[in-house]
């Protein structure tokens, strides 16, 4: 269905060398946009041929601009994006830093708010419209042991894909988000690995984890015209993780 495609687009996809993002990415091409991807290391992930690369750390304050003023380079017709980058830095509440909350606060949020800032300058320099896409958690809305620097952060990014959406309406750009649940990527590997996992799966309606390609396609849908009036909006991907309050026993 052509309303669904992302051709001739443009997509900058952050944190896209692993996980989510690299999924998201991946599922972008498929849907027949040219995709940036990002990380923050040099070397470049598997990619499909004719996708660009471009490393760069978000933690830096110069960061984002510098990497929306490079995808724009790269792409002169960018005018999708989703930021996807963040990470977990948490330990429990009392053995908390200032540091290592302004590490979570720095990347999961104000990154993003910034990268936003300098798509939606380009964008209007051009006068050209488009779309973007948020990456929350189910962590945004439901509070987790031992991650409340993460949870804050997650929920921050919840209520600034809806104040963007409001502020960048009238450039005709629509910003929604997803949040995913339990994915199975490197951030969640730990967790995998441990006695917890039996019990999640549990918890959630579907009866397993997701998989990062489980979340491209909500993504896909988000940027695509199919999505044209839908803004403010998070798709959960969780597989019915936050659906119930018990679970199977």
């Amino acid at each position: 269905m052509p309303a669904f495609s992302l051709a001739p687009s443009s997509v900058l996809v952050t944190g896209s060398s692993q996980g989510i993002g690299h999924a998201i990415a991946l599922g972008a091409h498929e849907a027949g946009a040219a995709v940036i991807f990002h990380g923050k290391d040099a070397s470049a992930p598997p990619m499909p041929a004719g996708s660009v690369y471009l490393p760069g750390d978000l933690l830096d304050p110069n960061g984002p601009e510098a990497l929306v003023r490079a995808a724009f380079a790269a792409q002169p017709g960018l005018n999708l994006m989703v930021c996807n980058a963040g990470s977990f830095f948490d330990v429990p509440f009392r053995e908390m830093t200032p540091e290592l909350f302004e590490r979570t606060i720095n990347l999961n949020v104000r990154a993003n708010y910034f990268l936003a800032q300098a798509f939606a300058r380009e964008m209007a320099a051009r006068h050209r419209p488009g779309a973007m896409v948020l990456t929350s958690s189910t962590n945004g809305f439901h509070p987790e042991e031992d991650s409340t620097a993460y949870d804050t952060s997650k929920g921050g990014v919840v209520m600034l894909t809806r104040t963007l959406a409001i502020s960048l309406a009238s450039q005709n750009i629509r910003v929604n988000g997803i949040a995913p649940g339990l994915i199975k990527t490197p951030l969640t590997a730990g967790l995998l690995n441990s006695s917890k996992q039996g019990h999640y799966e549990k918890k959630i309606v579907l009866g397993h984890l997701g998989e990062p390609s489980d979340c491209a396609g909500a993504a896909v849908f988000l940027l695509s015209p199919a999505a044209r009036y839908i803004t403010g909006q998070i798709i959960v991907v969780d597989g019915g993780l936050t659906l119930g309050q018990i679970g199977r026993l």
